[in-house]
């Protein structure tokens, strides 16, 4: 077995966010021969000791990192998030910052693996949307571009009954012109649950297989606006990774100010009718009901006001925290209500659900048709082989050496 880089160690934990004394503990390296665990693991990333393949297997999971990439002769680059949309991503806790970069490195490869198979199909065309807009076309020129592409109608949308429903159109629709859409929560366990602080959507622009990625931890009412957010995203060509609404960096206000004005024109903003003097015991009521009539998220709603000068920042900085703080509370109920429940969804129903239907039933063909093996398949789709003919709902498990 080849030894190990020492450099490799070092900076598989530090880009996991770890220090020397967490990364100690996480590991199971403890004390012996007066040696503190500290120490042991210092003595592994100078070069002094090797580590045992059990412990490089440990590091690997958690440092979030392939096993392989611990045999290489050298550091690699640093990974590109594309653009990070995010305001003040440097002082963020890097433990978030390393959940994320796992998070890009596993959409990254699955996206690269669903592109090879779809070039290798001869039906395969480019997306001519893809990066086919510029912020010098205007908010309302590039949000009619998108509605006109994927067919969507404000009426419509506000006629179904409630956000899920209208958000599970509008994501059919999306997916339907060719646009992959996810949502992703963890990565694989409760451990490692992004916060919305983390990311809110991830626009992945490539003209085969483009990924729109939605934080599924986020409230259910905001799913549309980072979709069509990401869509935006999308048209420009630009990947990357998208946060709060409060972001000012001038390509998050461009693709903020396209979704909520396809979802709320300005108009209707300035006709919304509020108190002469601005009251929270008033104000939150009027914005209610007016975004619960229109299938948006209220933040969605008093972003519009802020952005249409109708309330101040610090009025809108109240109001945000209004409705994180209700959102917060509404999370913790529904987990009480789960908790007493004693059975829950189907896990692989919940799976499908986030991985959207276009997804696996792009997979569920290319593996039909030889183009993806069983292997690939599973890593497109985030699931073990073994796993992916029930994700897929295969009468018949798939053959494991074809593709």
């Amino acid at each position: 077995m080849p030894a190990v880089n020492p450099k490799i160690l070092q900076w598989a934990r530090t880009t996991a966010g770890l220090p020397p004394e967490a990364a100690a503990h996480k590991l199971a390296i403890g004390d012996a021969r007066g040696v503190s665990g500290v120490e042991r693991l210092a003595a592994l990333e100078d070069g002094t000791e090797q580590p045992t393949p059990a412990l490089l297997r440990r590091m690997a999971e958690q440092y979030r990192r392939p096993l392989v990439s611990f045999y290489l002769k050298a550091v690699p680059h640093k990974g590109d998030r594309g653009e990070d949309f995010r305001t003040l991503p440097e002082q963020r806790d890097p433990s978030e910052n390393a959940l994320l970069d796992a998070l890009l490195r596993d959409l990254k490869t699955r996206q690269g693996l669903l592109r090879a198979a779809l070039e290798d199909d001869e039906d395969t065309q480019p997306l001519p949307f893809i990066g086919s807009a510029s912020r010098s076309m205007g908010i309302l020129t590039v949000g009619k571009s998108i509605a006109a592409t994927i067919g969507f109608s404000r009426d419509a949308f506000r006629s179904a009954s409630n956000p899920d429903v209208a958000f599970k159109a509008l994501r059919a629709s999306v997916e339907n012109v060719g646009i992959y859409v996810l949502l992703v929560g963890n990565l694989g366990n409760h451990l490692t649950t992004f916060s919305v602080n983390t990311f809110r959507g991830i626009a992945l622009a490539d003209p085969i297989a483009p990924f729109a990625v939605i934080n599924a931890g986020d409230a259910r009412t905001a799913w549309s606006f980072t979709l069509l957010h990401e869509l935006a995203h999308l048209w420009l060509g630009a990947s990357g990774v998208s946060g709060p609404a409060t972001s000012d960096i001038a390509i998050e206000r461009f693709c903020n100010d396209v979704a909520s004005e396809m979802l709320v024109p300005g108009a209707e903003i300035e006709a919304l009718a509020l108190p002469r003097a601005f009251d929270m015991a008033t104000t939150v009521p009027a914005i209610d009901a007016f975004a619960t009539a229109r299938n948006v998220s209220r933040s969605m709603v008093a972003y519009k006001l802020y952005r249409a000068q109708r309330v101040s920042a610090p009025q809108w900085e109240s109001l945000q925290r209004h409705y994180r703080e209700l959102w917060a509370e509404q999370r913790e109920r529904r987990k009480g209500e789960r908790s007493e429940t004693s059975t829950g969804p189907n896990a692989n129903v919940v799976l499908r659900s986030w991985l959207g239907q276009a997804l696996v039933g792009t997979t569920r063909r290319l593996l039909r048709a030889g183009d993806l093996s069983t292997t690939k398949a599973g890593q497109v789709l985030g699931v073990k082989p073994t796993r992916v003919g029930k994700i897929l709902q295969l009468s018949e498990p798939p053959e494991r050496h074809r593709g």
